[in-house]
C-alpha cells in the first residue's frame, strides 16, 4: 500500500501539472487529504478538484493527459459530467472533479484543504456554499422506531412472499439505516469527524459500543429471520417497542 508521505507528494505533482498551465488556477483537497489529515492512512485515496479558467473545463475532461504527467495513470474512467475516478500506476487510487471557479458555489463539498492556488486567485469560492445533499438530522427516535419495525414487517411479508432479495433490502438495508439513525439519536459520539453525507462512514470508531448491534443484523442473505429477530428483539430491549408489532414480526420470522 501507499505511505502517507507518497499520497502528500501526489498532491504536490498534480499541483505542479496544474501550475505549469496557464488554464491552472488552484487545487482543493478533500476528505483525509482535506481539513481531516488525521484520518490520513495508507488506506487513503486521494479525493480533490482541479481549478480551471472559465471556459478551459471541457479541454481538461476531454484529454487527461495532464494527470499521466503527474503520474503515469494505468486505469481511468469518467464517472460523474465533472471528473474521473482513476488508479495511478504506482497504486494511488483518487477520485476528482474538474471545475470552473463560478461553478463551485452550486457544487455540494466539504471544506478541504488548498493545496496550491495561483497567486492572485481569490480561494473565496473554495469555500463550501451548498448545502445540498448533506444529511438531515432524524426527526425524532419515536419516528425512527416506526420506520424501523414497520420496514421489519414488510420484509419479512416480502420474504414469506418469496422476495428474498428485496426482503434483505428491507431488513439489512432499510433498517440499518435506521440503527444509524437511532444511534445519532441515543448515543454521545466518540471524538471522530462524522461524515456529512453519509452514516456509514467512521460508524464503528464514532459509536463503538454498537458494533455488536452490526453483527447481530447483518447476517447476510440466507439468514434474513434470524436478522429480524435479532433486531426486534433488540429494539424493544433497548426501546421499548409496540408489543402487537413485535409479536407479528416475531411469527412471521419462524413461519
Amino acid at each position: 500500500m501507499n505511505t502517507v508521505e507518497q499520497l502528500e507528494q501526489r498532491l504536490q505533482d498534480i499541483a505542479r501539472v496544474l501550475e505549469a498551465h496557464p488554464e491552472g488556477l488552484a487545487l482543493l483537497g478533500l476528505g483525509s487529504v482535506g481539513v481531516e489529515t488525521q484520518r490520513l492512512d495508507q488506506w487513503s485515496d486521494l479525493d480533490f478538484f482541479a481549478i480551471v479558467q472559465k471556459g478551459a473545463k471541457a479541454r481538461w475532461l476531454g484529454d487527461t493527459a495532464w494527470l499521466s504527467q503527474a503520474h503515469p495513470v494505468s486505469y481511468l474512467f469518467q464517472n460523474t459530467a465533472d471528473g474521473f475516478k482513476l488508479l495511478f500506476k504506482d497504486g494511488i487510487f483518487a477520485e476528482m472533479a474538474i471545475f470552473e471557479p463560478q461553478e463551485l458555489a452550486a457544487i455540494p463539498f466539504s471544506p478541504g484543504r488548498v493545496i496550491w492556488s495561483r497567486a492572485g486567485f481569490d480561494t473565496a469560492c473554495l469555500t463550501p456554499v451548498s448545502t445540498a445533499g448533506t444529511l438531515e438530522k432524524p426527526a425524532s427516535r419515536e419516528y425512527v422506531l416506526g420506520e424501523l419495525i414497520t420496514c421489519l414487517y414488510v420484509g419479512l411479508c416480502r420474504y414469506r412472499r418469496g422476495e428474498t432479495l428485496s426482503a434483505w433490502r428491507f431488513i439489512q438495508g432499510y433498517c440499518l439505516d435506521r440503527v444509524l439513525e437511532l444511534a445519532e439519536l441515543t448515543l454521545d459520539p466518540a471524538p471522530v469527524p462524522p461524515d456529512a453525507y453519509n452514516r456509514d462512514r467512521r460508524f464503528e470508531s464514532r459509536y463503538p459500543s454498537w458494533t455488536p448491534v452490526l453483527d447481530g443484523l447483518l447476517r447476510g442473505y440466507h439468514a434474513i429471520p434470524q436478522s429480524a429477530v435479532f433486531l426486534v428483539e433488540w429494539a424493544d430491549e433497548t426501546f421499548g417497542i409496540n408489543q402487537a408489532m413485535k409479536a407479528r414480526i416475531l411469527e412471521l420470522a419462524g413461519e
